[in-house]
């Protein structure tokens, strides 16, 4: 099969195209170094050309309100592409308990772009992960004081970039679902704790202090836990961290 992978080059994209082209596919990456811009629909038709599938790892470049209109046009423009060019399947990636935070504006935007692909006319398949072993340091980053970082206990089940990326593979190379694929990672930490493993393992002085109101993951509380009928990854956090 030939495969569009859109945003190809980026951390989950790489993989994928990596991982089709080694299962003996044709997998394509296309991005905005390759000359596709997916807000403009410029190049969007000339990717697709061909493809059996479409597989859509674009993200926002921003996380406040305006995720809404970059998905919203967006995912217009590729499913309009893809339409033209007869792709078979669309497949997106997006976020396990998207749809249960509403209060962040992010999580409402990718709720959006499933909403779209959903009521499009091409047959669909929705992965949706827990959150990304690779983004830790991010999230650290994010409430530190000087030595000091500011986490709450909230519950999250993170899972690495490549176990995310053979699980989009395997699904895009599979009939459409016409519905949702959770992927989780195998452990579930307090965030707090998290933190604690990641600075001790890495030898950093930084502490950790548990405040409840501290960062974005303050909001989402036990929202992003994944259902018992989620695939579960086989990487466990400390042995990504090693």
């Amino acid at each position: 099969m030939k495969f569009a992978v859109i945003g190809g080059t980026g951390l989950i994209g790489s993989q994928v195209v990596r991982m089709l082209n080694a299962a003996g596919h044709e997998a394509v990456a296309h991005s905005q170094s390759t000359g596709i811009d997916v807000v403009s629909g410029r190049g969007l038709e000339e990717a697709m050309a061909g493809a059996d599938v479409v597989v859509n790892l674009t993200n926002s470049p921003t996380f406040d309100e305006a995720s809404l209109a970059f998905f919203r046009t967006s995912m217009d423009n590729l499913l309009a592409a893809a339409r033209k060019s007869g792709v078979g399947h669309f497949v997106i990636l997006s976020i396990v308990g998207a749809d249960r935070v509403p209060e962040l504006d992010y999580y409402r935007a990718k709720v959006l772009q499933e909403e779209i692909l959903a009521a499009g006319p091409i047959p669909y398949s929705i992965v949706r992960a827990t959150q990304f072993m690779e983004f830790m340091d991010a999230v650290l980053s994010w409430t530190t004081d000087g030595d000091t970082v500011r986490l709450p206990a909230t519950p999250i089940q993170p899972i690495a970039s490549k176990d995310v990326a053979q699980a989009v593979a395997r699904v895009a190379a599979g009939a459409p679902l016409d519905g949702i694929r959770n992927v989780a990672g195998p452990e579930v930490f307090p965030l707090d704790e998290l933190g604690r493993i990641t600075l001790s393992r890495k030898g950093e002085s930084r502490t950790v202090v548990t405040d409840p109101d501290a960062g974005m993951f303050a909001v989402v509380r036990g929202d992003v836990l994944t259902d018992p009928h989620a695939e579960l990854a086989p990487t466990r956090y400390t042995d990504w961290l090693s």
